[in-house]
């Protein structure tokens, strides 16, 4: 882990993102107290399946599809 105080992160930010992401783990401190951390973005797709949420509503208004009274004016 490497760490860097911002205004070194902000004068060296694109060899940080480099870094980053080659698999480097990057640390940002203020007063060399950990701030944040830089990471690539990993993108997961998931394969959305019919019925997959299936048990996890607890439950939904009786008025769930009425549009609310102040909004008639948009009709």
């Amino acid at each position: 882990m490497k760490q860097y105080n911002i205004a070194e992160a902000k004068s060296h930010f694109s060899e940080l993102v480099k870094l980053a992401l080659q698999g480097e783990e990057i640390v940002i401190a203020r007063d060399n107290k950990p701030l944040l951390r830089l990471l690539p973005v990993t993108e997961v797709k998931k394969e959305r399946l019919p019925g997959s949420a299936k048990g996890q509503i607890l439950a939904v208004a009786p008025d769930f599809d009425e549009l609310p009274a102040d909004f008639k004016e948009y009709i």
